[in-house]
């Protein structure tokens, strides 16, 4: 029932006189997509063949050309970005990107390529699904954990991890290898730099916060054969420290998920606004985000 409704909203808000306002509007706008995994490769291709009918597809290396220069992108341009590495990535994004000649950028988690260790959310939401529990913690669903363990510090994150281990087979995962990096980005997906670990930098030590984004830059530059230029904040959670050490090393940008349009030229290199879109986000939704409506409608609703 609730996904009917929520079917029926974007209907009409793809429709309203909203819409063709924003869809206007967003000419003359940045719209960065930021995707994870791709788990339908029907409806993605759906979106992709709508943005080469509606849009401007560029490059990273087109963006941080504007950001250099300080000069806009072109109209409509967007930008595909998929978070932490799946595999999906490689096997059905990169030859759907391919066939339609648009670029993209795949942002991993360092410490896992060329492993089967598995990224800790996958992992919670495993061990407590196989009914792993923790002594004096109340009981909560595997996506409840998952989205609990994003608002504790770093220290204790990793001691409930552990707490949940306790007993239990040890989760793997398949990963991506070096040799799927080189293949992404022969292919046109760039490969570039989302921490090592993949923790919420903002609930890191100043320790923690140098380890994940200058150690995953380092085992990037050996595995790519040169260095990383962008980074993708975990979780979209802008950390100053972080951004520090990001204009050190020479990055020339970096992403939040903040489900905002941005303008054709960033105000900020290293905060560039992205929208938040699944591989399996219908087309009427689909619409109103690229547009920007969506965006707004969540803002107004207070983020819900």
């Amino acid at each position: 029932m609730r996904s009917s409704l929520r079917g029926g909203g974007d209907a009409l808000l793809r429709r309203s006189p909203a819409q063709v306002w924003f869809a206007r509007r967003s000419r003359l706008r940045l719209a960065v997509l930021g995707y994870h995994g791709i788990s339908d490769p029907d409806v993605f291709a759906g979106q992709l063949d709508r943005l080469k009918r509606i849009a401007r597809p560029v490059s990273l290396d087109e963006v941080e050309a504007a950001l250099g220069d300080r000069r806009p992108l072109p109209a409509r341009a967007v930008l595909l970005t998929f978070d932490d590495g799946e595999r999906s990535i490689l096997e059905h994004g990169l030859p759907l990107l391919r066939e339609r000649g648009i670029p993209g950028v795949a942002y991993v988690v360092a410490s896992v390529i060329d492993s089967r260790t598995p990224f800790w959310w996958h992992e919670a939401h495993r061990l407590v699904t196989a009914g792993a529990r923790v002594a004096g913690e109340p009981e909560r669903s595997p996506s409840g954990w998952v989205a609990y363990l994003k608002t504790v510090p770093q220290e204790r994150r990793l001691r409930l991890l552990a707490a949940l281990r306790e007993g239990h087979e040890p989760v793997l995962g398949e990963q991506l290898t070096g040799a799927d990096l080189r293949t992404l980005e022969s292919g046109g997906i760039r490969v570039e730099n989302h921490s090592l670990t993949h923790p919420l930098l903002d609930h890191c030590s100043d320790a923690d916060v140098r380890a994940e984004v200058v150690d995953a830059h380092a085992r990037l530059t050996k595995l790519l054969g040169r260095a990383p230029s962008s980074f993708a904040y975990p979780n979209g959670n802008w950390d100053v420290r972080a951004e520090r050490l990001l204009d050190e090393l020479g990055y020339r940008s970096g992403f939040l998920f903040d489900h905002r349009l941005g303008p054709r030229l960033p105000d900020h290199p290293l905060r560039i606004s992205r929208l938040r879109v699944g591989s399996n986000t219908r087309p009427d939704r689909f619409a109103t985000i690229v547009s920007g409506l969506h965006s707004a409608v969540h803002a107004l609703r207070g983020g819900r």
